[in-house]
């Protein structure tokens, strides 16, 4: 109830806040006519979701931004996730987007195709926008049609965070770089027979909770998950479907991994108190920022690439969220300017410290890693990062309509095999059957 309470209390009080701050900066003549404001400064809007803390960093991230450019202000509305792209909706059909806008993954296809989000290509070509640093696939995740329609804000990648106490009270070695699945059971059934807990998670959400590690093991196949239009699934061996959903069910009838009723009881318990952190598991499969999330709870977890990770650039880097521009902002040059900051500044990444997503800058990244007080936590989060870009493939493109249906159905199927009322392969077919359906009906 508390943590309900807090939740509805963030959200309240994102959705009240809306903060001028006042500031200086790089004049109020942009090329689109400027939003300039009674004093003569360059007013720029910006929305972004999230709770307490990143509204109030950002805040910090905005006053620290006018500091440095006394002819620009900031319009700010925060806000929580929920309602955020119902809101956006509104505010583009009616032309009145802020100038700057956190966008996500999900949604960035649509509202580019749609015509509401700026191009930013022009400047990344003149350098505001400084791209240097920023790997040619991180940077093309925004480049929709042939537009860049957002800069990402920070990159993620799916990864095997363990708890190395555990592991050597199993008397079993840390993963390698190469291991496999095969390798990444057997590692999990030590420990298990070790501690008498299960010990390979997923997360809170389970093995079949999202698309994202499924995603990952078609790939790992040499196939991709959607074809290019979001019509149909793109691979055509049910084995590879089957083939997942049995090795899960047979680790949670060797109780090495949990069964639906068991995980729905994980999932309760919240991240910062998940097995793998209160030194219960081995392993939980998630993505690499995890570990620093719960780094009061445990600060020793450490990082491993995903069983298989070298096979067909199966692993991937995900933008975790955009910063995109308004194709009705009149100040675009000026919100170029202070993306660009938050970007390369130290001073911005001093306050930004990760938050949203590993930096995409390997200058920032190295700088943050140089930093005194940064601990090994972050740095190996840095590190991690660094070794998927290695050997990553193109990002997939963003869900398809009628995903929260196909994740259900994958859900659904995968836990039909572990309760035993279908085999893996009556529900691989079953689930090719259903969302075949679902995505012909949302993107057909």
């Amino acid at each position: 109830m508390k943590k309900r309470m807090k939740k509805l209390a963030s959200l309240l009080l994102a959705s009240a806040m809306v903060f001028s701050l006042a500031a200086c900066g790089g004049g109020g003549d942009d090329a689109d006519g400027g939003n300039d404001s009674a004093d003569g400064k360059t007013t720029i809007k910006i929305t972004w979701w999230g709770g307490d803390s990143r509204h109030e960093y950002t805040q910090e991230l905005l006053d620290a931004y006018t500091a440095e450019n006394p002819n620009v202000e900031f319009e700010a509305t925060p806000a929580g996730w929920e309602g955020y792209f119902d809101k956006l909706s509104t505010q583009a059909a009616s032309g009145s987007m802020p100038d700057i806008v956190q966008m996500d993954y999900l949604y960035i296809a649509t509202y580019a195709k749609n015509g509401s989000l700026a191009d930013l290509s022009e400047f990344i070509e003149d350098g505001t926008i400084d791209t240097t640093n920023v790997d040619d696939a991180t940077l093309n995740t925004g480049l929709i049609d042939g537009k860049m329609a957002g800069i990402v804000a920070g990159t993620n990648a799916l990864a095997v965070t363990y708890n190395p106490e555990v592991l050597e009270a199993a008397g079993v070695e840390a993963p390698t770089d190469d291991w496999t699945w095969d390798d990444y059971v057997a590692l999990n059934t030590a420990v298990s027979e070790s501690t008498g807990e299960e010990s390979a998670l997923t997360a809170t959400i389970g093995p079949f909770g999202d698309m994202n590690f499924f995603n990952y093991y078609v790939r790992q196949h040499g196939e991709t998950l959607f074809n290019e239009d979001g019509t149909a699934l793109a691979f055509d061996d049910d084995s590879i479907t089957a083939d997942y959903f049995q090795m899960w069910a047979d680790m949670a009838a060797a109780d090495v991994t949990p069964d639906p009723d068991e995980q729905s009881q994980i999932a309760t318990l919240g991240i910062e108190s998940l097995p793998v952190v209160t030194g219960e598991a081995g392993t939980t499969l998630e993505w690499n920022t995890y570990p620093n999330k719960v780094v009061a709870s445990n600060p020793n977890l450490k990082l491993a690439l995903m069983p298989g990770a070298n096979e067909n650039n199966a692993m991937w880097l995900k933008p975790g969220m955009f910063w995109s521009v308004s194709e009705s902002s009149k100040v675009k040059e000026e919100c170029a300017k202070f993306i660009n900051w938050m970007i390369n500044s130290e001073e911005a990444n001093d306050i930004i410290m990760a938050e949203r997503g590993v930096p995409i800058s390997s200058e920032i990244r190295d700088y943050l890693k140089s930093k005194e007080d940064v601990d090994q936590t972050m740095i190996d989060m840095f590190d991690y990062v660094d070794k998927v870009t290695e050997i990553a493939g193109e990002c997939p493109a963003a869900d398809p309509g009628g995903i929260a249906e196909i994740n259900k159905a994958f859900n659904d199927a995968g836990n039909s095999v572990m309760y035993g009322q279908a085999t893996a392969e009556e529900a691989a077919a079953s689930f090719r059957e259903q969302a075949n359906e679902i995505l012909e009906r949302n993107n057909g």
